[in-house]
């Protein structure tokens, strides 16, 4: 699962690089297509736990559905059944620019502006649970629920879902989910299209997205421990190239090419800490299977009571 993270723009990354090599920039030494690849391989090096995950609902129909522009890596899927269609009606000259939100709000039952920053059209939430009169829990109607927004104030619930089988491939997680999973719905990744066994219906998709914006502008991780990774990387191709052209900057260089592979080791080191849902997760792993091979054996050949 990817990290929660800020990120910025390689245009603000540029600016940083440009105010440390000032006067490198006056001469004309920097040039920002030179670049964007060595930002691009950085990216690449700290991993997948950089890209930020998100949700989609793909249309398919004739058996083909148009994937996210967005689009990297599957996490996993599912088949959505029937959905309620619901609308808000806008009030005096409020006109929609900002793409509100919606999901359900915590009395249960009605829909309310969704507060999370990173639910964009698409949200999956869980539902509100049923009380006694005493406030305990007794149950819920339906564990999770997908909202989607479809503009001019209208969005979609859905609340019936199906496993969907994913075949293998390259833009699909190792452990996805649906690889393994047996259904009657089969459906496969090929060229920027999901095709499906089916000929009309809704899928919805948990993916990681690439590292660029609404408007297809490079994003770089923003954090204090990989921050000094990008800029080091860029000077460092900066020097290289001025080398190229003659300049006497070798001493220059040494001593960025040091602190270059010292904020590379930060960066990495940071990025493949696991977190602490990680390590509870490894740590329930691996109690099942001791339980499994030092006492179910046990219990199984226990004498009925």
């Amino acid at each position: 699962m990817a990290l929660s993270h800020k990120y910025r723009t390689f245009d603000q990354l540029l600016n940083d690089v440009t105010i440390d090599f000032s006067s490198y920039a006056l001469e004309g030494m920097i040039e920002p297509q030179q670049l964007i690849k060595v930002a691009t391989r950085v990216n690449y090096d700290l991993g997948l736990r950089i890209n930020r995950t998100k949700d989609a609902i793909v249309d398919i129909s004739h058996s083909k559905g148009k994937l996210p522009t967005d689009f990297q890596y599957l996490n996993y899927a599912f088949v959505c059944g029937d959905y309620q269609v619901s609308n808000t009606l806008p009030s005096g000259t409020h006109i929609d620019t900002t793409q509100p939100k919606y999901v359900p709000s915590p009395d249960g039952g009605e829909i309310g502006p969704c507060d999370d920053p990173t639910c964009k059209d698409v949200c999956v939430v869980q539902t509100c649970p049923t009380r006694d009169k005493r406030g305990t829990i007794t149950g819920y109607d339906n564990e999770y629920m997908v909202i989607q927004y479809v503009g001019a104030e209208e969005y979609r619930t859905y609340t019936r879902f199906f496993p969907l089988t994913i075949r293998a491939g390259s833009s699909v997680q190792c452990d996805c989910p649906n690889i393994n999973q047996k259904a009657i719905d089969i459906a496969e990744i090929k060229d920027g299209y999901l095709l499906t066994s089916f000929d009309a219906g809704k899928v919805y998709l948990n993916y990681l997205g690439a590292m660029e914006d609404e408007d297809g502008n490079l994003l770089v991780l923003d954090h204090p421990y990989c921050n000094e990774y990008y800029e080091y990387a860029l000077k460092q191709r900066i020097l290289e190239n001025m080398v190229f052209a003659g300049e006497n900057v070798s001493q220059q260089l040494g001593l960025i090419e040091q602190k270059f592979r010292a904020a590379r080791n930060n960066a990495l080191g940071f990025i493949n800490t696991p977190d602490f849902k990680e390590v509870q997760k490894i740590w329930e792993v691996n109690r099942k299977a001791q339980y499994h091979n030092y006492y179910d054996m046990f219990r199984s050949h226990a004498p009925r009571r």
